[in-house]
């Protein structure tokens, strides 16, 4: 069987070291690189009845020219020709600017090909392509690579015209027959030719599952054959309780769980029980419920003889899980404490002594608990809340306080499910998707600025009913690149409007740790009525007397940011409202602003948000861990995703797998990759 990675492009007719040269710069060294350089777009010749083209659709069109051209001059060398055709029973105009010669060719009846974009209200087509006769294309698609430097997009046609003539026989599928079989995918041989050259919408769809399932599947079984290694090496501890114990302890809860956290709750146990480490990430929605799952995980450590952890990004946040927590453990002898660097003196003296000797079941806390002096006596489950707050070592340091504790991190930022199992492809994802019975809709509305004195009368009458609102401004002080909202100013602005009536206070980023914590503390105290801030109240405040969240230019934040905002209110048992002070420009910004309005729903929110901005903008680009793939894409192919990684995971674990041949090629891609020996994925 021909190789062809490590047959050099110069083997192609047509392609000496010039072009081969600028054929590296993108990325092309092999024959395979170039066969796998697919269009990143087609152009569609497809005859089309005006009457089905949209607005501003790109369309060809046959028919017969009907009167004579006119042609006018304006500027340097600039010509625009105007003359109308008869399609069907439509009469059109069509424009052709800057080919004057063109008039010569087109008389009275004479049939015509024209591609261009159709412009409804004014039943014109701007001609980008005319064809002089009926339409001629072999193909009704045909394909526009990217390209770079002195390469054309139809010199690339050509080279991989030939490449194809070659080589194309020698084109081998990764993916065994029987795959191929039980979802109808064409060959990859096939696949690649029809890629290259689609002879209609139909073949270039059906061509492309093959690459979709094939990228999906190869990742999966990547990401998951590294999760089975780390999951085998990664010795963890049996937790052996009593279930009666732990069922006991649920009929004490002030409320049933919701059928959402009583599956993710069985899978935890599930994990807690295993010989291997539990690596899971647990995500809700504000409000779904997590601390509950959190307080049932750590009591089920505590009945097996082990301590639990909970680390928190913020102090405010750290005392309102201590306070959770001993209440719902106020009918046990479970013992909760709390450290965090407020914590100091004697008082932290007997909390390191008691939990060093096991007194401690529970330690809650900050970035305190990863300090060397902080020393567990049988630590069993580590649960960091907001993960993504911490740092890869910092988590790392907590983990290594205890010899193989099972891990939980908790999220409650919406995160889609299809970039979950990609993004944390080496941790178990459990989803509450179900909110608690009788919690309250926070209403959401959209506002325009110059309605900024009807908001804050609203906000005025639910402060005279003794509640508390949020101010959310994107900027701490005035920017002269951007026209938004700024913090100070909107600070100074409320105060001479409301005329010392309330206390307003004011955080924001630049604020050192302690007065940020002196801010919140007087607003959770009811000191500060109105609170104006920067995004720094996004996570982990809990306020339940706030029942308004204005923001200024909510345009500027994704829907996912808008939504943990909108958040921080409702947190009560009264109705609670966000409002939404925008004027978007764009049709993405007005879309936003609706959606908001529609749906309280975050996965929904963060599905919708993913569509609006892409995988490398919902993580950031960076950081994502999303792979980029070239023909499949996580959004609108998320259901091959899901079947991939259900197939990936049953191949993983079948015997057949490993020793079959028709596997081969897929268990030689997972070896080059080095995942099988520990390797982090690129």
């Amino acid at each position: 069987m021909t190789n062809l990675s490590t047959i050099p492009i110069k083997t192609i007719k047509g392609i000496g070291d010039e072009t081969a040269n600028s054929l590296h710069a993108m990325g092309i060294y092999s024959v395979e690189d170039l066969l796998m350089h697919f269009p990143y777009r087609y152009e569609d010749y497809r005859l089309r009845d005006i009457s089905e083209v949209k607005h501003e659709e790109k369309i060809t069109v046959e028919g017969k020219v009907h009167g004579e051209p006119s042609l006018m001059y304006y500027g340097k060398k600039k010509s625009r020709l105007t003359f109308r055709v008869f399609v069907g029973r439509f009469l059109v105009k069509a424009v052709c600017f800057n080919r004057p010669f063109f008039k010569n060719k087109l008389n009275i009846n004479d049939t015509i090909t024209l591609t261009g974009k159709w412009d409804q209200h004014r039943q014109t087509i701007t001609v980008t392509d005319i064809q002089f006769g009926p339409s001629m294309k072999e193909n009704e698609v045909e394909p526009v690579y990217s390209v770079k430097g002195n390469i054309t997009v139809k010199q690339m046609r050509r080279f991989i015209h030939n490449a194809l003539i070659e080589y194309g026989d020698d084109l081998q599928s990764t993916l065994p027959e029987s795959l191929l079989t039980k979802y109808k995918l064409p060959s990859k041989r096939e696949s690649v030719q029809a890629l290259h050259n689609p002879i209609n919408q139909e073949m270039l769809k059906h061509s492309r599952r093959y690459f979709v399932y094939e990228e999906f599947l190869l990742f999966q079984l990547k990401i998951q054959a590294l999760r089975k290694y780390k999951r085998e090496q990664s010795k963890g501890l049996i937790h052996q309780f009593n279930h009666n114990d732990l069922q006991r302890f649920l009929k004490t809860l002030p409320f049933p769980l919701t059928g959402a956290q009583e599956r993710v709750l069985k899978e935890i146990i599930h994990d807690l029980t295993s010989p291997f480490r539990m690596n899971r990430l647990l995500q809700g929605d504000v409000g779904s419920g997590k601390t509950v799952v959190a307080a049932i995980s750590l009591y089920a450590a505590i009945l097996s003889g082990y301590q639990g952890a909970l680390m928190v990004p913020t102090e405010i946040l750290a005392e309102q899980h201590a306070k959770s927590l001993t209440t719902l453990f106020s009918k046990t002898n479970v013992k909760v404490e709390l450290l965090t660097s407020s914590v100091k003196g004697k008082k932290r003296r007997e909390i390191l002594e008691k939990l060093s000797n096991g007194e401690i079941d529970i330690l809650v806390g900050t970035h305190a608990l990863i300090q060397e002096e902080v020393s567990f006596q049988k630590l069993g489950l580590v649960i960091t809340d907001e993960q993504h707050r911490f740092g890869v070592e910092q988590r790392r340091v907590l983990r290594e306080k205890g010899e193989s504790p099972d891990v939980l991190f908790m999220t409650a930022t919406p995160i889609p499910r299809t970039l979950a199992i990609t993004a944390f492809g080496e941790m178990d994802v459990s989803i509450i998707d179900e909110m608690p019975a009788g919690r309250k809709v926070i209403e959401t509305y959209w506002a325009k600025h110059q309605m900024i004195d009807r908001v804050l009368g609203f906000v005025e009458k639910e402060l005279q009913k003794g509640k508390q609102a949020y101010v959310i401004c994107p900027l701490i002080e005035e920017s002269e690149k951007l026209d938004v909202q700024n913090a100070i100013d909107v600070h100074d602005m409320l105060h001479h409007y409301f005329r010392g009536k309330w206390n307003i206070g004011l955080m924001h980023g630049r604020l050192n740790s302690e007065d940020k914590e002196k801010v919140m503390d007087a607003f959770t105290r009811n000191e500060v009525q109105l609170l104006v801030s920067t995004t720094v109240v996004e996570v982990g405040v809990n306020v339940p007397n706030a029942t308004i969240m204005i923001i200024y230019d909510a345009e500027r934040f994704g829907l996912s940011q808008l939504h943990q905002l909108r958040g921080r209110v409702g947190r009560g048992s009264e109705q609670s409202y966000c409002v939404l002070l925008a004027d978007p420009k764009s049709e993405a910004g007005k879309e936003r602003m609706k959606i908001m309005t529609e749906t309280n729903d975050g996965f929904v929110l963060s599905e919708k948000d993913l569509e609006l901005r892409g995988p490398g903008d919902f993580f950031g680009k960076k950081q994502s861990g999303v792979p980029e793939f070239k023909v499949a894409d996580m959004v609108h192919d998320y259901r091959a995703l899901e079947v991939a990684r259900q197939d990936a995971h049953e191949l993983l674990y079948s015997k057949a797998f490993w020793e079959e041949e028709h596997y081969k090629e897929l268990r030689n891609m997972i070896e080059k990759s080095g995942v099988m020996n520990g390797d982090k994925l690129d």
